[in-house]
């Protein structure tokens, strides 16, 4: 039996702000002590993962002296050589200090965009400086709970300008770095702009350099709207606007859980890796997860562990339901193939299409027999095939 044991060339990879959740909720204070960023590489490392991803307050605040940020970057660097760990990407703050109480990039207030602008910038220098190849954006308290607050119309000029300053900045400097959009419907803000996949694809299209911004979308977000995250994901690869990922789980339409990977709808991550695995993502497989308030930091570490250890069975289970004959068989019966071949043929014309007839009485009895095609991916799924 495999012993599903990950390697840095499996390209897992944990936030900081992961790990070292602290388990603070709307009701209850911290119940474990702040972790170390070191401490964090050298355990990520241990487990056989791949890459540390932050925010720039998860390592000093906001005003913390040009002294005080090399005392917490010098030994984090260390750190990094000594585990091997990589820094993929790396992510800014707009959403806890009280300033951004109205959002970063879309405050009604000018100087709050501004600040919020170098702030960015700033870490857009820092990532570029731990050789982070993405810059990811959310825009958590980019909403409003009043239509009457927010002219969401303007908002979205606002967050228009912003992206294209930082990609101008990015160009400029010659940095090889992309933007990811991470999309989100709610929570902490009872509405948040680009809300789904499919609004922040639309907006990256109205953008001075689309080529430059992606996304990064998080199960439990598409899930918290009730949405398919695999068929979300589909949508990103085929758009080639994957830029980034983060793995988790979510039990339904509710609060954002961030349960670790394959504790919430596990057949949707079932199918979410199956797709990850054959439709050619490059990307690091990111974990943002919130351990469980009841636990210690053995705890943390295990569901760390755990979220690996999910993503490879699943991937195994993903390669031998693809391997069965049984399920080749199954999938012709419900024409899965013929979806591959174009509707029109080379050199077919509407008027060929519209001379072709078609005997509704004897196509429309057709089943597609997709009942016995879902339970051999179950039976996979449970490992009894």
């Amino acid at each position: 039996m495999p012993d599903y044991q990950p390697t840095p060339e499996d390209r897992f990879s944990f936030g900081l702000w992961t790990v070292g959740w602290r388990g603070v909720n709307t009701f209850g204070s911290p119940v474990r002590e702040p972790l170390d960023p070191g401490e964090a590489a050298r355990r990520i490392g241990d487990l056989g993962g791949y890459g540390l991803t932050f925010h720039d307050d998860d390592l000093f605040p906001p005003d913390a002296t040009s002294a005080e940020r090399e005392s917490v970057l010098k030994p984090l660097r260390a750190a990094l050589a000594e585990s091997g760990v990589q820094v993929p990407m790396v992510t800014t703050n707009l959403f806890s200090h009280p300033v951004f109480r109205d959002g970063g990039f879309t405050s009604n207030s000018r100087d709050v965009r501004r600040y919020a602008l170098r702030k960015v910038i700033r870490n857009i220098d820092r990532a570029v400086e731990f050789g982070a190849s993405t810059l990811v954006c959310w825009g958590g308290m980019d909403g409003a709970e009043s239509e009457a607050a927010k002219d969401s119309r303007v908002a979205l000029d606002r967050l228009r300008e912003a992206f294209n300053v930082l990609t101008t900045y990015v160009r400029d400097q010659g940095y090889d770095l992309r933007i990811a959009v991470e999309p989100k419907p709610n929570e902490p803000r009872g509405d948040i702009l680009l809300p789904t996949l499919g609004h922040a694809l639309a907006f990256i299209n109205e953008l001075e350099h689309p080529e430059m911004v992606g996304l990064n979308p998080e199960v439990g977000h598409e899930q918290m709207a009730g949405l398919n995250f695999a068929h979300g994901a589909a949508q990103a690869l085929w758009h080639g606007k994957l830029f980034h990922i983060d793995l988790n789980g979510q039990r339904g339409v509710k609060y954002d859980q961030d349960l670790r990977f394959g504790a919430g709808d596990l057949k949707e991550a079932f199918y979410l890796v199956d797709l990850l695995e054959r439709g050619g993502y490059q990307g690091p497989k990111h974990f943002d997860f919130k351990p469980l308030r009841t636990e210690d930091y053995d705890g943390v570490w295990a569901a760390a562990a755990a979220c690996m250890r999910n993503y490879l069975i699943l991937r195994d289970r993903a390669a031998a339901f693809r391997a069965d004959p049984a399920v080749s068989d199954a999938l012709r019966a419900s024409r899965v193939f013929e979806l591959r071949q174009p509707t029109l043929a080379d050199g077919e014309s509407v008027e060929d299409l519209l001379e072709e007839t078609i005997d509704l009485d004897a196509v429309g009895p057709r089943g597609y027999h997709m009942e016995h095609l879902d339970q051999l991916a179950l039976e996979h799924l449970m490992g009894v095939r």
